[in-house]
Order: structure tokens, then sequence, then C-alpha cells
């Protein structure tokens, strides 16, 4: 064996996740949590800045930086195929985790604003799930398309309407594509996680001074921390379950929506 057939052996061995939303929060935090496993980590994210700032943590020999937005299919291609091509063509997990928040009334949102909410949350989740899927059938032992969901996809949330419809089909995708993929080796996972204190909770709350995070203090409500959410990343890419609820928040809304679903939507007319 050659030393480039040895190189690329080894190569082929270490399994590889590439990750949307990588720049930071979530993303960040799950590169970093697999990077420590020995997994090989493609980091994208349209924020060319904080792409840099994620690989400065992981180790330089099994991180690349791919700036992308998931909204743009020809991206899509371009860098998915670039990290393939450094993995030895494995793509064991692809992370679908990009994505914003608008909150606010659903009547006095701008429709532009509501539109790019629906193209980043969903339709880039879609665009990777699609360009992904002959790329994670084609890795040896099978791979597992992940994808961030959320508590406000266990039910509607009051002042993120729009945002909780894009994490109901986030929701509603894995579980179609999980049994659809079932036959291609493929499994398909979510994570549902509640108030995690990341960049997505400084958006603007339409028609209020306060911001998201704002909101959620106010409210008492509890912020997962990142790591405990990497972690459980990990067990969602390896376990049976097709979705994992985070956070204590998550995980009330969940018992409350199967057994008191009253309540909950008495508290839901409050809003976000």
């Amino acid at each position: 064996m050659t030393e480039n057939e040895g190189g690329a052996d080894m190569m082929a061995d270490t399994k590889a996740i590439f990750i949307t939303g990588g720049g930071s929060g979530i993303g960040r935090a799950v590169a970093q949590y697999f990077a420590a496993q020995g997994w090989r980590v493609g980091v994208s994210d349209v924020n060319a800045a904080g792409i840099e700032e994620t690989r400065a943590l992981l180790p330089a020999s099994l991180c690349t930086a791919h700036v992308m937005d998931v909204r743009d299919r020809e991206q899509w291609r371009k860098e998915l195929a670039a990290f393939v091509a450094t993995s030895g063509g494995r793509l064991d997990v692809l992370f679908n985790n990009a994505g914003i928040a608008v909150g606010g009334e659903f009547a006095s949102t701008p429709l532009d604003d509501l539109d790019r909410l629906i193209a980043i949350n969903l339709t880039g989740v879609v665009n990777g799930a699609h360009i992904g899927h002959p790329y994670l059938k084609a890795t040896r032992g099978g791979g597992c398309l992940l994808s961030t969901a959320s508590a406000a996809g266990i039910y509607g949330t009051g002042g993120a309407s729009v945002y909780s419809a894009t994490k109901f089909a986030v929701r509603g995708l894995t579980e179609a594509l999980d049994g659809e993929w079932a036959k291609d080796g493929i499994r398909v996972r979510s994570i549902m996680p509640s108030f995690i204190d990341t960049p997505l909770l400084d958006a603007g709350v339409t028609g209020s001074n306060q911001n998201v995070r704002e909101r959620v203090r106010a409210a008492g409500l509890e912020f997962t921390p990142l790591n405990e959410v990497a972690e459980l990343a990990w067990q969602a890419v390896h376990g049976d379950a097709i979705h994992t609820v985070i956070g204590k928040t998550a995980r009330r809304m969940k018992f409350a929506a199967r057994w008191m679903p009253g309540a909950l939507r008495k508290q839901g007319r409050g809003g976000l």
C-alpha cells in the first residue's frame, strides 16, 4: 500500500458531518462536539466571519469552511460536493441547522420578512435534504439527515406563527423521510430545542421594542446550555427516536400538548 493509498483509506474511515448555520450557536457547539469525537466537520454559514471563528476552535485537519446561503441550490451543490471530496466520499450526517426567527403579530409582520423566514427555515432544509440524499445513501453504514426543528413545532406559538409553521413543516418532513428513506439505509431525525442562548434570540419582535431574548427572560423561562444541545444532537444521530425534545420548556410543552391542550391553548393566547 502506498502512502497516498493509506491516507485515502484513513480519510474514508473518518466519519463526516456537514453543518449549516455553523457560524454560531447550536451549529458551532455541534461542530465542536463531533470534532472532539474525531469526526471530519464541514462548517457552512452565510456569515463568513462566524465560520472563521468556528474553524479556529476546531482541529485544522478535521475542518473545512463553506460560505453558503441555504436558499441557493447551486451553492448547496457546490459546497456539499467540495466537502465530500475532502472526506473520501463520506457524508455520515447532514445537519440542517440554519434558521432565523421573526417574532411579532402575524398581521403586522411584513410579508417580505415572512418570505425570507420560510425560504431559510423550510426551503433551505428541503434543499439540503434533496441535494444531500445521494451522498447519504452512498455512505457506507448508512447516513443520517438531522434537522433543527423546535419546541415551536410541538404546539403553535402565538407571536411566532410562521416560525412555528416552518418548524411543524420540518417535523413533518422528518417523519415522512424517515419512512421513505429507510430503504436507502438513511435515518432521519430532528432535535426540538426550546430556548437556547444563541444569536437567534436577538431577533426583533414586530410591534415591540423588545427582542425575543428579552421576552423569554420577562416570561421567566430558562435557557438550555449549548453543550447540552450538542450532546443530545449526538444522541439523536445515534439513537432510535425520530425527534429529540431538548430543554425543560420543550418537555413541558410536549406534555401539555398531549395531556392538557386546553390549558396550552389558553396560555398561547398571550403570545411569545
